[in-house]
Formats: structure tokens, C-alpha cells, sequence
């Protein structure tokens, strides 16, 4: 069930990357599970990775031919997460990088693998071999549909998001795919997220740009409050376009690329959300005129990972007193509770330190049997901060989909 997902609509291909998958049935058998995206050597990359101390093979050996050299191919497997398997998951990883470097005739450090589904069983590598030569027949600057199906695990449809910009009168291209609906509270990266740009950018610039856009998209959703394993994003930029290379922060194209970088990544992030497993609502919380972004962040978070207030919304009640104990419980030193406000929609359910005068049962519950509802919490001359969190409800299908996963 997904809460107003659009379709997946043509992603405009991006010069110097190929895409090709294959199906290694590593977990099903409908559709393939394996992508490789073939890079162009002038391209440069930006890689975030999850913090998460229990970190995936896939991304220890990504870390570390990513610190070595510039990559060439990068390996995605959906099915598995190659976690919690010790050393064995290390040479599994290293193993699946080996099979495409032979292959593709590139040093095996010019891989970067990616894995993700289930942690703690061993990685089907005879079975990736086996069909990476068709993952390398299929190669093609189109096949960026192909892939976004291809890293899905729980998630109900593929997504991806493709914008062109105009940039000092050069025509900018930006495609970028995610995966993602569980286990979604990102700490430096969202499950796994692979964008690309058709423009030269030095690889430390490229880096930074790739911060600004995290903090401003997938730092800024959660489905459950749990972090991977395997979180990964990658942002590529090829260097085939015309427009002037960009080489520093100061350059006239810098801020208008990572402009329509992070717009992508926007996208994308509210896309997990909106897919969110067994999400029937697609929430906003809009903290405002807090003394600082971290307060702010504290209150948003502490609403939307709260199980009594995203249950409250899976049941369309209008039980706004868990949103007030919420914020309450955020940890906000000094907090003057008569000076908060806390609205529903365009409904002001709280002010003055308790339920306002004008609040009715019927505006609160019209607003709730909505599918997309914003929650705004105003601190009230605090400071001058506002940030905003995307979150899901909680339902049945949520606990029955992780009940059920390795089954």
C-alpha cells in the first residue's frame, strides 16, 4: 500500500552511464534482483555510507576501493544484505567485485558493491557470478527503469526522479533512483541511493554538494527510526556536458547543480515515505521559530517516532493529546508551554498550554481521515529556525511485512 506514490514516469538518461541487470534469483524468481552501472573514466563520485557500528560487508569494501580510486562499475544486489556474516561476507563482497573486474577488464578497487534485504545469511555468490555476463550484455544508457526494479526489496514500486536544468545556458540533465520503504531513519545516507549529472565537478566539491542535498532530503524522513546496515548514496557526475567545469564551491554553475541535485533527492526521499511498509498516511511535521536547527529537528523527530502518535494517525483519531506529550517529552530546555502552538492542518489544537478555545472533536477528525495531513508546531519566539521531517503511520501491515519478511 503506498499513500499517493506517483508513477514511475522515463528517467532521462545521463551521458557516460550505462545500466544493466540481471536476474541472479536471490530471493525471487519475478523480476531481477542484480544492476551494474558502467561509468565513464572522466566521471567523479561522492559516496555517503550508514554509521550504523555493525556496518554491511558490501559497504566496508565499498569504504575502502572507494578511499583507493575513482569507481568504474558499481554492483547491486537486492535479496540479501551480506550483514552480520563476518569474514566470510568480506570475501563474498570482494568475491562479486572480483567476478565483474574479469569481466569488464578493470581493477577489481574500481568496484564499489552494494547489497540489501535480509542480514545475517550468506550471499548467493555463484549465483551472481553466474548471470553477470548478462548484467554486462545489458548495458545500456536506458536502463535506469530496469534498475530501479531491480533494488527493490519491500518496496511496492520503483522510484526514481529525473529533472533537466538550465545552468548558464547549458542544458543540465540529473537522474537519480532509491530504494527504501523499511528500516528508514537515515544517519548519513537512505537505504540505497544512486544519482548522477552529466557535469564536470571536482570530486571534493561533488562531496560537499552531496552533504547539502542529504541534509535537505533523506536526513529529513523516517518510516520506523531504525537505520540499515547497508545505507548507501552514491552521487556520479559524468563530465560529459558542456558547461564549464566546476571546480569550486565559488564557480558560477555550483549552487544551481546542487539546486537541482537535492530537488532530486527531495523527490526521492518523500517517494520512501510516501511507500512507506504498509503506510495509509503520508505525514509533514513543521517545527517553527525554534533557537536552533537541532531543536527543532528534536521536536520533529520526537513526534514522528513516537508508535502512539503514528498509530493514532494509522486510526484516523484525533487524539492530539500524544502530539502534545510528544513535544512535551522532546527534551527542549526552558520550553515556556503556554507560548507553543500546535496546529493540525489549518486546525489550532493546542495553544495557551492546553486545547484551544476554538478546537472541536469534528475539525480534528475531518483533518486526521485525510491521507495526507501536516502537523506544525510553533515554539513561539524561540529563534528563527524551521525544519521539516516527512514520516508514515503505523499500521497492521506494517508489523505483519517485518513479521513476516524471511518468510
Amino acid at each position: 500500500m503506498a499513500v499517493n506514490l506517483p508513477d514511475l514516469l522515463p528517467l532521462y538518461p545521463i551521458a557516460g552511464i550505462k545500466v544493466g541487470t540481471a536476474c541472479a534469483q536471490i530471493k525471487q524468481t519475478e523480476r531481477d534482483d542484480l544492476a551494474l552501472f558502467e561509468l565513464s573514466p572522466k566521471s567523479t563520485c561522492a559516496v555517503v555510507f550508514t554509521r550504523n557500528a555493525f556496518c554491511a560487508a558490501p559497504v566496508i569494501v565499498a569504504r575502502q576501493h572507494f578511499a583507493a580510486t575513482t569507481p568504474r562499475y558499481l554492483l547491486i544486489n537486492s535479496g540479501n544484505a551480506n550483514a552480520g556474516m563476518g569474514e566470510r561476507g568480506l570475501n563474498d563482497a570482494l568475491y562479486c567485485c572480483e567476478a565483474v573486474a574479469e569481466l569488464a577488464g578493470c581493477a577489481v578497487n574500481e568496484v564499489l558493491p552494494f547489497s540489501t534485504g535480509v542480514i545475517g545469511e550468506p550471499l548467493p555468490v555463484e549465483q551472481i557470478g553466474a548471470v553477470m555476463p548478462a548484467a554486462l550484455m545489458a548495458l545500456d544508457a536506458q536502463g535506469w527503469e530496469k534498475a530501479a526494479h531491480a533494488i527493490m526489496t519491500t518496496d511496492t514500486a520503483p522510484k526514481g526522479e529525473s529533472i533537466q536544468a538550465y545552468i548558464d545556458d547549458y542544458t543540465v540533465t540529473v537522474t537519480g533512483i532509491v530504494k527504501g520503504a523499511g528500516m528508514i531513519k537515515p544517519d548519513m545516507a537512505t537505504m540505497l541511493a544512486f544519482i548522477a549529472t552529466d557535469v564536470a565537478v571536482e570530486a571534493s566539491v561533488l562531496q560537499t554538494c552531496l552533504a547539502r542535498a542529504m541534509d535537505e532530503s533523506f536526513h529529513r524522513i523516517t518510516v520506523d527510526g531504525d537505520t540499515s546496515t547497508n545505507d548507501a548514496c552514491v552521487l556520479i557526475a559524468t563530465a560529459q556536458n558542456s558547461l564549464p567545469p566546476i571546480k569550486s564551491t565559488r564557480d558560477s554553475g555550483y549552487s544551481s547543480l546542487c539546486k537541482a541535485i537535492s530537488h532530486v533527492c527531495r523527490q526521492l526521499a518523500k517517494k520512501i515515505v510516501r511507500d512507506a511498509e504498509g503506510a495509509t498516511k503520508f505525514i509533514t511535521i513543521d517545527v517553527e521559530q525554534g533557537r536552533s536547527q537541532k531543536e527543532c529537528l528534536d521536536v520533529a523527530y520526537t513526534i514522528a517516532h513516537s508508535p502512539l502518535v503514528k498509530t493514532a494517525f494509522f486510526a484516523s483519531d484525533a487524539n492530539w493529546g500524544r502530539i502534545l506529550a510528544a513535544v512535551g517529552r522532546a527534551g527542549i530546555e526552558n520550553l515556556d508551554i503556554k507560548a507553543v502552538k500546535i496546529y493540525l492542518g489549518n486546525v489550532c489544537i493546542v495553544e495557551n498550554g492546553g486545547v484551544a478555545e476554538t478546537y472541536t472533536e469534528e475539525q480534528g477528525q475531518r483533518v486526521m481521515r485525510e491521507s495526507e495531513i501536516k502537523v506544525r508546531v510553533l515554539l513561539e519566539k524561540r529563534g528563527t529556525y524551521q525544519e521539516t521531517v516527512f514520516t508514515s503511520d503505523l499500521s497492521h501491515d506494517y508489523v505483519r511485512i517485518n513479521a513476516e519478511y524471511r518468510t
